[in-house]
């Protein structure tokens, strides 16, 4: 998997990424990494990439021309047909299901907006995939881009050192993940339930999923609709 990000903070995606489980990824050749300076690609000595929006309004809007320019110089070094995602409040909201679709392509580009946004007519030629991280406004693309490269790279192999952390994670079968407890087994008066001390794994993997089940429906009753519930979960559930 190799992650091309149009930004005009390259230096915000790089340190971003380069730390914990993504860091260690990018070192080990798991994971590419490759920021392009929208800035680079201005036409003026000033390397300015933003304008007045027509129509008036505040604030102001990303050049189309920079835009492209810095698409063109990426898609000469890809032989295949690449999907392009623009972090945009607009967008299909992200989630793991998608993470796991993403995850799939050999590579992927982020566009990073600013401002007002983008002009909408570089949107329409190289944009494949308009993405929100959720019903909020920040300031740029470049958190939800980290955001989305985070999710996605692990669920790339040999990320993760125990390829069974993905697959029990939160949202795997749109349910929650279930209670996690460590050592000590009794702390502030709070002991570690007993079926986790048992050994018996059967009998901890059937709390795990009773504990997933019941979570998910006080806190995200949402998510129920699309899981595969058992008679017997859904009669609990009731």
């Amino acid at each position: 998997m190799r992650f091309h990000v149009l930004t005009l903070f390259p230096d915000m995606i790089v340190n971003g990424m380069h730390t914990s489980i993504t860091g260690r990824a990018i070192e080990r050749g798991l994971i590419g990494l490759n920021t392009v300076d929208i800035r680079n690609y201005a036409d003026n000595k000033h390397m300015r990439v933003d304008d007045y929006p027509y129509g008036g309004g505040a604030g102001m809007v990303m050049q189309a021309e920079p835009v492209y320019r810095a698409f063109e110089a990426v898609k000469e070094h890809i032989s295949h047909p690449v999907r392009v995602v623009y972090l945009t409040p607009q967008g299909r909201v992200f989630n793991q299901e998608m993470a796991g679709e993403l995850a799939g392509e050999e590579e992927l580009v982020f566009l990073c907006g600013h401002y007002e946004g983008i002009d909408e007519r570089v949107l329409e030629e190289i944009v494949t995939d308009p993405v929100s991280i959720g019903d909020y406004v920040l300031t740029g693309g470049e958190l939800p881009a980290m955001v989305m490269m985070d999710a996605i790279s692990r669920l790339v192999p040999g990320v993760l050192h125990n390829e069974e952390s993905a697959v029990g994670e939160s949202f795997q079968g749109y349910l929650l993940e279930y209670p996690q407890y460590s050592r000590p087994a009794v702390w502030r008066e709070k002991a570690v339930p007993e079926v986790l001390l048992s050994g018996h794994h059967a009998n901890v993997e059937r709390w795990r999923r009773e504990q997933s089940v019941l979570r998910t429906a006080k806190w995200r009753p949402d998510l129920l609709e699309n899981a595969e519930l058992t008679p017997k979960e859904r009669e609990m559930l009731n």
